[in-house]
């Protein structure tokens, strides 16, 4: 299969991990893989399977490998690998695990606070002391006085595991907590996830770093999170130097300019001295210039931070003792700081800085031998982190909040933020420093081109983009108008922030011009009909850069923020609300696998395989939270379960731990709801609300009619079942699918006809969201009405209540905004997800260019 980088190709050498899928059959555990680049050169690769067909082929695999050329495309096959000249070893060494990458040795703790205690390069010590750091502010109110204590926060090591021991990558996992005791002497523990990445033969660590939120939203507010590194600095302080990344270049300074009033730029030494050069001054050439430089200040501490998604500052100061000096301001820092001297120096970097403000770089004694770095993932420089809830109360009639209860609670999120580090043992030129800068910011990583992903059949129902027909063109056109307008909107409405950045809100108010951002179920959409498939979907059929970011992020973000990774919704989500975690709603639907796999296969990206395998379990956590408490309360059952969104994404959850372990439980799992579902005279349509058995995972058939079918379709349900029906090779259950499709466009004479009088239109609504599942039925009937009635859902904008065609629209308001005045992420995401299945199953059926159906 070729492979190319996703952007561009990086500059220098980079350590890269990927995955790919393979056609069923195709590859097996005892095969070899090679890479190559497109001359024939083979490249060591380092590979291990990461989910399996069901016949116990391997489906997808992970790849590490360290590159250093200028090629766009490689080539990976099954065959004989390369063995490496440069392997990174790993071992435990009493309470240390030491890796070596063959130019650095990382002695990294089991216990105590340091993560990291020493970094040697040739024996010589070039880091130390690298721990995370923590604030929290403590507050009290005492007779109308508000009062703020700062207290820093202790990290501690609990447990300490090699993921990977190369020979190309190694990857440490680290996990602990934050702790402090306060004024009143209450225990404050904040768990923390982190994990190295090292290269064979690098001078670099990848850091991928998860917060947890354990505390009371009511006291506990954090005021700062990151990671201290302390480095070794050699040289005079004027050849000391920082350099931090703006909006485009470096911004450099040094600990002490070779700038004085009688000498001004002295032989251009000063000239030198800010472009990063290392200067050399001698006492008998230069002892006038040398006198007056020794009488400039000393700058030792230097900080930027990037306080909103249009502003940083960066400041300066001599010592404790005095006042921080403004440097200069800008709009988007690229997230980069560089420390160095005579001895090289270190250069570190925060993925998404401006995105994810309030972040920060920090530098504390740039003179001294052991100057620090701070990477800060929310800085100490603005207000704590408030994460309460924005009301006492729900909202449920006017403002569809779910429940009346109040479960807003932040306790068991988290959040993940990922940082680099690169040592160099001489000086770099700036070229060398933006280069890297630039490579870090974007994503790196190798892809397969679209036609090889599809060709695979490794992840559902999706087409190519196809304009061969005037119709397909008009489709493909909107697919992509849909796109750029998120795109445009996520930077138009400033969607960014450490909490926010890769979600989208949900409805729009045109009579504000404003999305409805503070309106009960209407504000953050979290994962609310699926907007992270359609974005998965739309960039494995372009393999476009911009696509993969935006999906990246969302799978960031609602897999980390609007989840529950510990406590009493272990497992669960956060319906859409105001604040993130705010819904009464707290449902597996949110934390479906089959909304965050992707991600994992294409990336290997470990952190997310955590929460993938998470929710296999997410199903017994309803045992004690049922999600339909509100309306079968008094029925005698355990818990309630609807056929979907429930169990659909139970399914997700089980097919997704069974495909990556092979641990047939999850399968059987799967295959006992499966066949109960077969007994009953309604199948797939029965129920939807079953009771449910956490312990035997039996749906217990309670009666038909009793609930919503659009809820079933709505949330992933058929892209997991029918994946399922198609790797179980299960006829009868894809024909229970087929069923389902055709049923929900039935009339409602012929519904109440084939239900026994049971079911009815009313129980149908949203025909549109169907889509998908009718044109599946119309193609694998091969039935021209039904794939022309699944048509007409899609392109009927009275039925899809989709403005057809999107246009923007510029509003002069409290500033030019371009608008969509009808549009919701609801039905653009759905529309687009059945749009780009029906082209796949029914685009020989498409209506006459002509049609009057065809508004676009």
């Amino acid at each position: 299969m070729k492979l190319k980088w996703l952007k561009s190709i990086p500059k220098g050498i980079a350590g890269v991990s990927w995955g790919v899928p393979w056609e069923k059959g195709k590859l097996y555990l005892e095969d070899s893989i090679c890479l190559e680049t497109k001359h024939g050169e083979k490249i060591p690769l380092q590979s291990w399977p990461t989910a399996y067909w069901s016949d116990g082929s391997v489906k997808w695999t992970g790849h590490s490998a360290v590159i250093d050329s200028n090629e766009d495309t490689f080539e990976l096959t099954i065959g004989e690998n390369k063995k490496l000249n440069s392997i990174v070893y790993v071992e435990e060494k009493g309470e240390q695990v030491v890796v070596n990458t063959g130019l650095l040795q990382i002695h990294i703790n089991k216990q105590g606070t340091n993560i990291i205690e020493e970094i040697y390069h040739e024996r010589k010590l070039v880091s130390n002391d690298i721990k995370l750091i923590a604030m929290k502010e403590f507050r009290e109110n005492q007779k109308k006085v508000n009062i703020r204590r700062e207290v820093p926060l202790e990290s501690k090591i609990q447990h300490v595991e090699i993921e990977q021991k190369g020979p190309v990558k190694a990857v440490i996992k680290i996990t602990g907590y934050h702790y402090v005791e306060d004024f009143q002497k209450r225990q404050s523990v904040l768990p923390f996830q982190l994990r190295l990445y090292f290269y064979a033969g690098t001078t670099s660590m990848n850091v991928v770093h998860t917060f947890f939120y354990d505390g009371d939203p009511q006291a506990d507010f954090i005021k700062g999170i990151g990671l201290e590194v302390s480095t070794i600095v050699k040289g005079e302080d004027w050849n000391r130097h920082i350099h931090f990344g703006g909006d485009e270049g470096l911004y450099t300074e040094p600990a002490q300019l070779l700038l004085s009033r009688r000498l001004g730029n002295a032989e251009g030494l000063y000239d030198k001295q800010i472009s990063g050069e290392i200067v050399q001054i001698n006492q008998t050439e230069n002892g006038e210039l040398l006198n007056l430089v020794e009488q400039n200040p000393i700058w030792n501490d230097f900080k930027l931070t990037q306080d909103s998604a249009d502003h940083y500052k960066i400041k300066k100061r001599t010592n404790e003792q005095c006042s921080w000096i403004e440097a200069t301001h800008g709009t988007r820092a690229k997230g980069f700081v560089y420390i160095g001297g005579i001895n090289g120096g270190i250069c570190c970097g925060i993925k998404n800085f401006w995105q994810k403000h309030p972040s920060s770089l920090e530098v504390a004694g740039l003179s001294t031998e052991h100057p620090k770095i701070r990477l800060w993932f929310w800085s100490p420089d603005v207000e704590a982190m408030d994460l309460r809830h924005y009301d006492t109360k729900a909202h449920v009639e006017s403002a569809y909040e779910g429940f009346d209860e109040m479960r807003a609670t932040p306790t068991g999120i988290s959040n993940t933020s990922e940082a680099f580090l690169q040592w160099f043992f001489q000086p770099p030129t700036k070229e060398e420093l933006i280069d890297r800068m630039n490579d870090w910011q974007s994503p790196l990583l190798l892809v397969c081109e679209p036609d090889y992903y599809y060709k695979t059949k490794a992840l559902g129902i999706w087409g190519l983009p196809d304009t061969t027909h005037p119709v397909k063109a008009k489709l493909e056109a909107q697919l992509n108008e849909a796109v750029s307008f998120y795109k445009n909107e996520i930077d138009q409405r400033r969607w960014y922030g450490y909490w926010h950045y890769g979600d989208v809100m949900h409805t729009y108010d045109p009579v504000r011009h404003q999305w409805r951002y503070d309106f009960g179920g209407y504000a953050w959409q979290n994962t609310e009909l699926v907007p992270n498939i359609w974005l998965w979907y739309a960039f494995l059929r372009s393999g476009r850069e911009d696509i993969f970011i935006m999906a990246e992020a969302m799978t960031r973000h609602t897999s980390e923020v609007d989840c529950y990774h510990f406590g009493e919704y272990a497992g669960l989500g956060s319906r859409h609300n105001v604040v993130h975690w705010g819904c009464g709603c707290k449902e597996a639907r949110i934390s479906m696998a089959g909304l965050h796999k992707i991600y994992y296969y294409l990336t290997t990206d470990e952190r997310t395989g955590d929460l993938l395998h998470e929710v296999r379990d997410a199903d017994k956590t309803i045992g004690h939270l049922d999600p339909m408490r509100e309306f079968y309360s008094k029925d005698g059952q355990k818990t309630h379960a609807r056929i979907g969104p429930d169990w659909a994404a139970f399914c997700s959850n089980w097919f997704t731990e069974w495909e990556r372990t092979q641990d047939k439980q999850y399968l059987q799992k799967i295959i006992k709801g499966i066949s109960g579902l077969k007994t009953l005279p309604l199948r797939l349509l029965s129920g939807p609300t079953f009771g449910y058995e956490p312990e035997t995972n039996e749906l217990i058939h309670i009666g038909d009619g009793k609930g919503a079918y659009h809820m079933v379709i709505a949330f992933g349900a058929p892209q997991a079942w029918i994946e399922i029906a198609q790797e179980l090779e299960d006829a009868e259950f894809e024909n229970m699918l087929i069923e389902f499709g055709e049923f929900y466009v039935l009339s409602n004479e012929e519904k109440l006809l084939q239900s026994n009088g049971i079911l009815h239109d009313k129980l149908f609504s949203l025909p549109m969201l169907a889509a998908g599942m009718v044109a599946y039925a119309a193609a694998k009937k091969k039935d021209q009405n039904l794939a022309e009635t699944a048509w007409n859902l899609l392109l009927d904008n009275e039925i899809s209540e989709m403005c057809l065609p999107i246009e923007t629209k510029k509003v002069k308001t409290w500033r030019t905004l371009t608008e969509v005045a009808d549009i919701t992420t609801n039905t653009t995401s759905q529309w687009c997800l059945n749009t780009i299945i029906a082209l796949e199953l029914i685009g020989e059926y498409l209506p006459n260019d002509k049609s009057k159906k065809v508004l676009l």
